[in-house]
């Protein structure tokens, strides 16, 4: 998979050296690179923002240096991207004015994703980052001040395909925190990337629920013990009790993942533990006994 990063703090993406994700990096695995916004601007002082039109607070980053900073990683049958960007960083750094002309756009399937982060952009979660993990190449753009200027995801619509993304409702100074994440949780996704795959299966949001409580050694710290039943051997019981727990932890923490589950993926068991915990299943819905709480009730609303 090759992931490309636009940002004007390249950094601060220096985390992406380490642990997994730094390792795939050198393994091969993953062709991760940070890129300087302000390799592509024309001026002396490298200027990426300007004033709002219509006026207000903040700044507005401009859509020249994105389009010449994208227009560099949209690679072409005939060239290799690395030598289209040295290309254009040359030419700006020469205080060239630059007008790339790139290839025929290929067809929508084939572009390359570009990530977007957003408070207006779609909820990131388990499945975006499956899907994403399935893509040859994703670009993510960092913006900052008061956002990227909107014609620059109007234009880039004719070269990506454009997802505007969120962490989450609230408000972050810039896209690279949550680029951060979405690349770790993306990237740790690629094959051989995690050493065993089997942990990423039963990890929380795998199933659409949480993942259930660990423990490991000694049996008994500080006068708490762990449940007898994973001391026993018995994996097809171990096995069930850490499903039951699934749904018992995410009831109490999540009840909003726990509406949101396919009745028909539920087992005879998986019902019994939500019926004692105060829900009712019908063919189509799992129902909890009690309204959710708002949050939970919002919480709802944005899960897919």
């Amino acid at each position: 998979m090759r992931i490309d990063v636009v940002s004007i703090f390249p950094e601060y993406l220096a985390a992406l050296d380490l642990s997994l994700i730094g390792k795939a990096r050198q393994d091969g695995l993953l062709q991760l690179q940070v890129h300087d916004l302000r390799d592509f601007t024309t001026d002396r002082h490298r200027t990426v923002d300007d004033t709002p039109y219509g006026g207000g607070a903040g700044m507005v980053m401009k859509p020249e240096p994105w389009a010449q900073a994208l227009e560099s990683l949209v690679a072409s049958p005939e060239s290799d991207t690395p030598a289209v960007a040295s290309r254009v960083v040359d030419q700006v750094s020469a205080g060239e004015r630059v007008e790339t002309q790139l290839e025929t756009p290929q067809p929508a399937a084939a572009r390359p994703i570009l990530i977007v982060p957003s408070p207006a952009g779609e909820v990131f979660n388990q499945a975006l980052a499956y899907e994403l993990a399935l893509e040859d190449h994703l670009v993510f753009a960092c913006g900052r001040y008061e956002g990227i200027d909107e014609r620059v995801l109007e234009w880039a619509a004719e070269h990506f395909r454009v997802r505007p993304v969120s962490l989450g409702d609230y408000v972050l100074n810039g896209g690279e925190v949550a680029v951060l994440a979405m690349v770790e949780a993306v990237g740790r996704l690629v094959p051989g990337v995690v050493g065993n795959p089997e942990s990423l299966v039963e990890e929380s949001h795998s199933d659409g629920l949480l993942e259930y409580p660990v423990y490991t050694k000694p049996s008994d710290w500080r006068g708490r013990g762990i449940p007898e039943v994973l001391l026993s051997g018995n994996h097809a019981k171990i096995a069930r009790h850490r499903r039951d727990e699934q749904v018992r932890r995410t009831a109490e923490r999540r009840p909003d993942l726990i509406a949101a589950l396919d009745p028909e993926m539920l087992d005879k068991a998986d019902r019994a533990t939500l019926s004692t915990l105060g829900y009712t299943i019908t063919p189509t819905q799992v129902q909890p006994a009690t309204p959710m709480s708002g949050v939970a009730a919002e919480a709802t609303r944005h899960t897919p």
